[in-house]
């Protein structure tokens, strides 16, 4: 998922901006949400050092406090190197700053036409996505999926397994931060997912074995790091071994 941050010390356009955002990614139906709006730039620099987050970044540059907008991009680019920066400011004159601090700017907005910021963002909201989307995917590290009318993408290091359901041609996927069923069935999971990654260790889960704490051999069950627990048949859990390279005894 694509986390939004709004930086910006005015309440009232924060306030306006965050509407505008939040409508914007209910409209498009995008797998996103706004995670901090605040006028302390701290509150984003601790979210993101404390979260591995992808994002996009919607800043002020003037923030009255002892760091600007311009050095919180510059920050948020070291824990944060693919995220989105788009500022939005009054400072025109600012802008040749951008390529001295080597930002990569997404967008630089200028407040004087309320109309045209709210096109601005909205544009960026859907290019954010639209890159995201196809970034992650290209580098194979997210799964699509469709629910209803919308696009849920989850980050591959974050499913935990994949779940028949009692429901008829239904899989549960399991992650560490949501669960949710969709219309599919294991084979067609399967054949999308990374096999150094994944493994089907029952004809009705495929595991995720990077999150894999530790195998009960005796009960033939995965726990997996966040307390969830995984069955295995009897016939994969060699394989399910010696994929983890382990020697359990």
């Amino acid at each position: 998922m694509l986390k939004v941050f709004i930086c910006e010390d005015n309440d009232l356009l924060r306030k306006k901006f965050t509407k505008i955002i939040k409508n914007f990614i209910i409209i498009e139906n995008f797998d996103m949400e706004v995670a901090l709006s605040t006028e302390n730039p701290y509150s984003i620099l601790d979210y993101i050092t404390n979260n591995e987050t992808s994002g996009l970044y919607f800043l002020d540059i003037n923030l009255n406090t002892d760091i600007d907008g311009l050095i919180l991009a510059e920050k948020i680019r070291e824990y944060d190197p693919r995220g989105f920066i788009v500022f939005i400011t009054t400072h025109e004159e600012m802008t040749p700053l951008i390529f001295k601090y080597r930002i990569e700017a997404m967008d630089y907005i200028i407040k004087d036409d309320f109309h045209a910021v709210n096109e601005r963002i909205y544009q960026c909201i859907i290019n954010a996505n639209k890159r995201y989307s196809a970034k992650a995917t290209k580098l194979g590290q997210i799964f699509n999926v469709k629910l209803n009318d919308k696009i849920i993408n989850v980050e591959y290091n974050k499913i935990l397994f994949f779940e028949t359901s009692q429901n008829k041609h239904k899989i549960i996927l399991h992650a560490i931060d949501k669960q949710f069923e969709f219309n599919s069935q294991v084979k067609e999971i399967e054949d999308k997912l990374d096999i150094n990654t994944f493994y089907k260790c029952h004809k009705s889960y495929i595991i995720n074995i990077n999150n894999i704490k530790e195998i009960d051999v005796t009960r033939r069950i995965a726990h997996m790091v966040n307390g969830e627990e995984c069955l295995i048949s009897f016939r994969a859990l060699n394989g399910l071994k010696k994929l983890l390279m382990l020697t359990i005894q």
